[in-house]
C-alpha cells in the first residue's frame, strides 16, 4: 500500500465477486478498478443517478467496460433502494429537527454542558455585599481608633515615668 493512493470508499460484496470474475473472462479488470469504478459513479451521481454518457466522462476505460459496469450499477442501485451503495453515517439534519431514530450517531446538545458553578447576580447578594463592606470599613475605623487609644496610653506611660524620674 501506498500513502498518495487513496483506497475507494465502495467495498465488493459477494454478488460483485461474481461479476468481476465473469467480467474477468471477457475483459481486463481487476477487483480494485471495478471498485473505483462504482465509486466514481456513486460519488458523481448523488441522489439521481448519472447517464451512460455522464458515466463515460467519469470512468475513461474501455465503452464496453464502462457500459457493462454502468448496466450492473444500475440494477444494483435500484435493487439496493438507497440512495447510494456507500454506506455512510447518519447525523442529525441541520435544521434542528430531533428525531428520536437510534441510528443517528452525532447529536447535537439540546442543553449547553455547566463548566462551572455560575454566581447569582442577583438582588440579596448585592445587599450582602453592601453590608460586608460596611462592617469592614467600620472594622478598620475602630481598629485605627484603638491604635491611636494605644499609642496615647504609651506616651502617657513615658511621661508619667519621665516625670518620677525627675521628682
Amino acid at each position: 500500500f501506498s500513502l498518495d493512493a487513496e483506497q475507494p470508499d465502495y467495498d465488493l460484496d459477494s454478488e460483485d465477486e461474481i461479476f468481476v470474475n465473469k467480467l474477468k473472462k471477457r475483459m481486463d479488470i481487476s477487483p480494485l478498478q471495478f471498485e473505483e469504478m462504482i465509486d466514481r459513479l456513486e460519488k458523481g451521481s448523488g441522489q439521481q443517478p448519472v447517464s451512460l454518457q455522464e458515466a463515460k466522462l467519469l470512468l475513461k476505460e474501455d465503452d464496453e467496460l464502462i457500459r457493462e459496469v454502468y448496466e450492473y450499477w444500475i440494477k444494483k442501485r435500484k435493487n439496493c433502494r438507497g440512495p447510494s451503495l456507500i454506506p455512510a453515517v447518519k447525523q442529525e439534519k441541520r435544521d434542528g429537527s430531533s428525531t428520536n431514530d437510534p441510528y443517528v450517531a452525532f447529536r447535537r446538545r439540546t442543553e449547553k454542558m455547566q463548566t462551572r458553578k455560575n454566581r447569582k447576580n442577583d438582588e440579596a447578594s448585592y445587599e450582602k455585599m453592601l453590608k460586608l463592606r460596611r462592617d469592614l470599613s467600620r472594622a478598620v475605623t475602630i481598629l485605627e481608633m484603638i491604635k491611636r487609644r494605644e499609642k496615647s496610653k504609651r506616651e502617657l506611660l513615658h511621661l508619667t515615668l519621665e516625670i518620677m524620674e525627675k521628682r
